[in-house]
């Protein structure tokens, strides 16, 4: 008896649907196991919906330090830094948030161009409604090639990208309502000549009152032109300090030499005060040993080196001891 053939195309078909339905089931279970997110301290999220079938809309947020959370198939948790944070400029690239060795060079009022180090502070706005219609705006986009949420990278990018531009031209309005000297003593004295006779002796302790009223005029402008910027309070507590004012390298190598040459002049007062102290000790002995002849030999005497084993003036006069 010949084997049917139906029989065996049929159990065919049916071992290649019970593979599809576990291919089905696997991926199911994978899909709703991969459905669940959290975020850590110091993170909150937005989710997206997403998958074939789903569109692409806001589907709600979780807390920072949430619980494990079914965020449904296919969703996509956009996740943001809830903590403080800050940007910061500054000639050591391995702290400056651009990766770079970094500052804004501006003009001061006198046309001198400083080279500004700093830090700002900031935190994004974690209310969700707040925080859901930043992902709208900015989630939505790549900054060099990467979204906001794509960790501490795509943040910065966005940052460099965004902020960034607002923070220098803020610098660059406060820097240049202020002489150079204002914000750094040193050039004051390049400025007179390198006479530091000329530079007032307060010079320091104005400088630093001078700095902290350009800090607070920053951060008044900042935070508003920022707000400005993005479009809404995404950014809170927005803070900036000022930590360097440097000259660019032409300035600082004038500065340096007028110092050395201060302090070569420093070294040649002190020499030639101390010939006119020494000389003017000279005059005075010299007076006493007319008076008193003796005092003049006994004075010889005791600079007589312990060493010495004979000492002959002259005048048939000698000692031996």
């Amino acid at each position: 008896m010949s084997p049917d053939p139906t029989r065996g195309a049929m159990r065919i078909a049916v071992l290649v649907v019970a593979g599809i339905a576990v291919l089905c089931v696997l991926i199911v279970a994978v899909a709703w196991l991969a459905a669940f997110e959290r975020t850590n301290g110091g993170q909150v999220a937005v989710i997206r919906n997403g998958g074939p079938f789903d569109n692409n809309r806001i589907r709600g947020t979780l807390p920072e330090a949430s619980s494990r959370t079914n965020i449904g198939l296919f969703s996509h948790a956009h996740k943001y830094p809830s903590q403080q944070r800050f940007y910061k400029i500054s000639s050591n690239a391995q702290e400056s948030d651009s990766g770079l060795v970094d500052r804004v060079q501006v003009p001061t009022s006198d046309g001198v161009n400083v080279d500004i180090e700093g830090t700002v502070y900031f935190r994004l706005n974690t209310d969700p409604a707040v925080l859901k219609d930043f992902d709208n705006k900015f989630g939505t986009r790549t900054f060099n090639g990467e979204h906001p949420y794509d960790g501490d990278g795509g943040f910065a990018n966005f940052l460099n990208t965004i902020i960034r531009p607002v923070i220098d031209n803020n610098l660059r309005k406060e820097i240049g309502s202020v002489r150079g000297a204002d914000v750094n003593p040193s050039i004051a004295l390049v400025q007179n000549q390198g006479d530091p006779s000329k530079v007032s002796a307060d010079q320091g302790q104005k400088a630093n009152q001078r700095i902290a009223e350009v800090e607070r005029a920053v951060n008044v402008g900042l935070e508003q032109d920022i707000k400005d910027q993005l479009g809404g309070d995404y950014l809170v507590d927005i803070r900036f300090t000022m930590n360097k004012v440097v000259p660019p390298p032409e300035i600082q190598g004038a500065i340096n030499r007028a110092q050395a040459a201060f302090a070569g002049v420093s070294q040649a007062q002190a020499k030639l005060r101390k010939a006119e102290i020494e000389a003017r000790a000279n005059e005075v002995r010299q007076r006493g040993y007319e008076r008193c002849p003796s005092c003049a030999r006994i004075d010889l005497l005791k600079a007589i080196p312990s060493t010495l084993k004979t000492f002959a003036p002259g005048a048939g006069f000698s000692i031996t001891p």
